[in-house]
């Protein structure tokens, strides 16, 4: 339910309401987040960000089955977060971007902080 404009109470709240995104863009941001919200797809990440991986030392390092870490990594890679490189007949996985990494550490410090 959608109410009509008003004025604000406060004058910011004008430019705070012109600077809010797209629905489209909302979307995109939700859906990266719903992406980073499985706990599997979240390890991958977080192995990932230490080192590139083949979908074998993944299944080593998570201890999940091939098609479970193969189903994440495509769910990653459609997300552009993960990329591929091939060497020979194995496929290694990497991070696609540095501000995941960024993103990655940003919430592990959240996490010590508030539980410190």
């Amino acid at each position: 339910m959608q109410t009509k404009d008003k004025a604000p109470l406060d004058k910011r709240a004008i430019k705070v309401k012109n600077d809010l995104i797209s629905e489209d863009h909302l979307n995109d941001i939700t859906l990266f987040f719903k992406t980073m919200g499985d706990n599997t797809r979240l390890n991958i990440l977080i192995a990932l960000n230490h080192n590139e991986f083949c979908v074998g030392d993944l299944t080593y390092i998570l201890g999940l089955s091939q098609s479970a870490i193969s189903h994440a990594l495509k769910t990653l890679r459609s997300q552009k977060l993960v990329k591929t490189r091939r060497d020979g007949k194995t496929i290694y996985y990497s991070l696609d971007v540095d501000h995941v990494t960024s993103i990655l550490d940003l919430a592990i410090i959240h996490l010590f902080e508030k539980h410190s």
